[in-house]
């Protein structure tokens, strides 16, 4: 290159440099900004191009440059425009909003001065009226992101509805896939309540930004990275499908076997003579003399008895041998009918001689349990004077939440165990289901027959029931994988990748730790097991419920 080529082109650089000086100046004064890429829109007469300076944008000091054009092309001056920003409420955070300065810069450019309370992502509502006209557009952008995304359009004489804005601002372009699907907006794992448009990195943690599709969005899929998976402590368990057993748990009490009881009355007015068993606990055999009694109309009628004995003697001695018998059968009868014994009786006959004092014996063998007589007492027909109860079997008497009655049955095995008798059980089995619940406290009853060879159950005693029923093959999840949300049951579905799914399930009877899953679930499906009621609140649980259901 020659002397003369170098002048001509240091010439033409320093014309050209002159040249846009002017422009510059008038960009470094704001009032011709250099163009970033606009975001051009077009409703009814009127067609503007917005963009952002600077881009990406920052919490304070951020100017939204408006062009206003009519249909054909030229500047629109002394239009109306207005710009409002919007943050919808999250969580314990209210909604946020604003208004951005406008200034006309001459023409059809307006500069809009906005500043954000906070960082994140900002629905605006660009607002222009002209010339009869009027039309406004929706735009979304994330402090820290570049772009502007515009969201919706209205015209034809009217605004676009204010406060929509913020539902769209987390909609971005079409052509943003990932996997094939359609992504909605990009968040931070680690704040969820961060929400952009483009791909970047979180505000507050300086994470990189995953994309949540339309899917997800549709769900309710959530998304955790395996760092706060492990921060928050999740783990997962697969549903099952197994052969599940139901252990009813009860408290229940020793108490006698009534099918063992007897009460020892008399059935005439007499006074006691001599107790032969003074001592309540004793334990007594069946024959055994308890005490005895002296009854006028006892005597009187062993006195009936020995007359007709003899006057059948007398009778055997005459044409009519058996005309007496009739009056020995009343009386043997009437002696039986008050509980005489064939051997009393017999020996009554042998010696002749009535007894002033009845021996009254025992009619079974067991315990007294009860005594309500002294010696000299007088006695009553049909006052009850012993009561004798045998302790080689006893019942126990469980009561049973009325929801668990149902799966209850006579037959069924049960085991006893009591905390006075440390490493010992007792089986036994279920012997009746109550027909009637206590009032009081909503339970039923349910009876268990238990040997007592030993004595070492005693009445009274409080004893702690299990009854076992094996129920079948069921698909089971552990019982901490399942939320309530009022009268829904839901769990956590790990897809992989870090996506949670919340999904909705109907629930069985709970059987330990395993709770039955009735719909809602297949064999396989990994749950969420532990940390899922901080997923829950993280994902905004109640806001979701309506998508999930």
């Amino acid at each position: 290159m020659n002397r003369t080529d170098r002048h001509w082109i240091a010439k033409t650089a320093a014309a050209a440099c002159l040249a846009a000086l002017p422009l510059l100046a008038g960009a470094c004064a704001g009032n011709r900004p250099a163009r970033e890429p606009a975001a051009t829109t077009e409703a009814g007469n009127l067609t503007w191009r917005v963009w952002l300076d600077p881009n990406p944008p920052d919490e304070k000091g951020n100017v939204l440059w408006v062009e206003v054009l009519d249909a054909e092309g030229r500047p629109v001056e002394g239009a109306e425009v207005d710009l409002d920003y919007l943050m919808p409420a999250m969580g314990a955070m209210a909604e946020m909003r604003g208004t951005g300065q406008v200034d006309e810069r001459g023409e059809g450019l307006y500069r809009i001065a906005v500043d954000f309370p906070m960082r994140g992502t900002w629905g605006l509502d660009l607002t222009v009226a002209a010339e009869r006209a009027r039309a406004s557009g929706e735009y979304s952008l994330t402090t820290g992101s570049r772009g502007l995304r515009q969201t919706a359009t209205a015209g034809g004489g009217a605004p676009a509805p204010r406060g929509e804005a913020a539902t769209a601002a987390v909609r971005i372009a079409p052509e943003h896939e990932h996997g094939g699907d359609q992504v909605a907006y990009f968040t931070c794992s680690m704040h969820p309540s961060v929400r952009s448009g483009t791909e970047g990195t979180c505000p507050i943690c300086s994470m990189d930004l995953v994309p949540v599709t339309e899917e997800e969005v549709a769900t309710g899929i959530i998304r955790v990275d395996s760092a706060r998976r492990q921060t928050i402590g999740v783990t997962t368990a697969p549903a099952e499908r197994r052969a599940v057993g139901a252990a009813i748990r009860a408290v229940g009490t020793v108490v006698y076997d009534e099918t063992r009881l007897v009460d020892v009355s008399v059935k005439y007015r007499g006074w006691i003579g001599r107790l032969e068993v003074d001592e309540s606990g004793q334990y007594v055999r069946r024959g055994q003399t308890l005490f005895t009694v002296y009854s006028p109309e006892l005597y009187a009628t062993q006195q009936e008895y020995l007359t007709a004995l003899e006057s059948q003697r007398a009778a055997a001695r005459t044409a009519a041998p058996d005309r007496a018998d009739y009056l020995v059968d009343a009386a043997r009868r009437r002696l039986r009918l008050w509980d005489l014994g064939e051997a009393q009786i017999d020996r009554l006959a042998a010696t002749g001689e009535p007894l002033e004092y009845l021996p009254i014996a025992s009619p079974v063998s067991g315990y007294v349990i009860e005594k309500d007589v002294v010696e000299g007492a007088s006695v009553e027909p049909g006052m009850r004077l012993f009561r004798i109860a045998g302790l080689d079997s006893v019942w126990v008497e469980a009561e049973v939440y009325e929801s668990e009655l149902p799966l209850i049955e006579v037959g069924q095995p049960a085991e006893v165990t009591l905390s006075y008798l440390p490493g010992r059980r007792f089986d036994g089995t279920v012997e009746f289901v109550y027909p009637y619940l206590r009032g009081a406290t909503r339970t039923g009853t349910v009876r268990v027959r238990l040997a007592n060879p030993d004595l070492a159950l005693k009445p009274d005693m409080y004893a702690n029931v299990v009854i076992r029923r094996d129920l079948g093959e069921r698909l089971v999840v552990p019982e901490q994988a399942v939320l309530y949300a009022g009268e829904r049951s839901f769990v956590f579905v790990d897809l992989g990748e870090g996506r949670l799914k919340p999904t909705a399930v109907e629930t069985g009877i709970q059987t330990g730790d395993e709770i039955e899953i009735l719909a809602g679930l297949s064999e396989g499906d990994p749950v969420v097991t532990s940390g899922n009621f901080l997923i829950a609140a993280e994902a905004r649980l109640k806001l979701a419920m309506e998508q999930w259901q």
